[in-house]
């Protein structure tokens, strides 16, 4: 049974939830914003275009991988949001950066564990890749 304290305590989370991404979301919307409205955003998508194209891409699309893949998801988000995809598109990097997020972070836990770091982050990155490219072949 729904209580009024029990509204208030997911209202009260709810609330710190928002706040806490709106701390990552914001700035990296707007530094994204920023890029293409300098004109930097459309050097690196020149650059990234013959390799994002593999996976069905705009070139824009790198900068979204780069601070997914260094970043986590939520700075992901945040630059998707100001770059126009498709379905498949948001799709297919949401698959990418699911599969390969906070490098960095994940890679400290791991030598924690014990395992090679080198080694888990290259299969990660490796299958992110061949599961982009397969999800661009089979749906784009």
């Amino acid at each position: 049974m729904v209580t009024t304290d029990t509204f208030k305590r997911g209202f009260y989370k709810g609330i710190t939830t928002f706040f806490e991404l709106s701390k990552i979301l914001v700035p990296v919307y707007i530094g994204v914003q920023l890029l293409s409205i300098s004109g930097i955003l459309n050097i690196i998508a020149d650059f990234c275009t013959p390799i994002m194209s593999v996976f069905g891409l705009p070139g824009e699309a790198s900068l979204v991988l780069i601070l997914g893949y260094f970043s986590g998801g939520y700075a992901a988000l945040g630059a998707m949001a100001v770059i126009k995809l498709t379905g498949v598109q948001i799709t297919t990097l949401a698959i990418m950066v699911s599969i390969a997020h906070s490098l960095i972070t994940e890679g400290a836990v791991i030598r924690k564990l014990g395992v090679s770091t080198m080694a888990s982050i290259t299969l990660r990155l490796l299958f992110s890749f061949v599961m982009g490219f397969l999800y661009n072949f089979i749906f784009g």
